[in-house]
């Protein structure tokens, strides 16, 4: 049981130690697809303000990257409308390494984060 309790607590210093220090970008690069003709585009949206891009309205609510490896990862806020509506077809945090967990599901159109703007 002592060893137990032992190893319990050495995990749990490991795994406070293993989270990393974020810190909050200025906004985020954001690529889009129409899927129908291949065309992709990339856009700098500042942090608080959104972007037209194809016939989705794309608003970057914040971004926050690893301070120690600022090319390493990016997760942003977004929400994600079509012009046309009000509502939502996305809102949620997109990590830039890997997109396919938390993607905007739309039949013409992807969109995912590359990368954090630092200033």
């Amino acid at each position: 049981m002592k060893h137990l309790a032992v190893v319990l607590s050495l995990l749990l210093a490991c795994s406070a130690q293993a989270q990393e220090v974020a810190v909050s970008g200025t906004g985020a690069v954001v690529r889009a697809l129409d899927k129908v003709n291949g065309q992709t585009v990339d856009v700098e949206i500042p942090s608080g303000y959104g972007a037209e891009v194809f016939g989705l309205m794309v608003e970057m609510a914040e971004c926050r990257y690893p301070a120690d490896n600022p090319t390493g990862d990016a997760f942003a806020y977004l929400v994600v409308r079509e012009t046309s509506s009000e509502d939502a077809i996305f809102a949620g945090w997109m990590i830039a390494s890997s997109p396919a967990l938390n993607a905007l599901d739309h039949p013409r159109y992807d969109v995912w984060v590359l990368r954090c703007m630092t200033s």
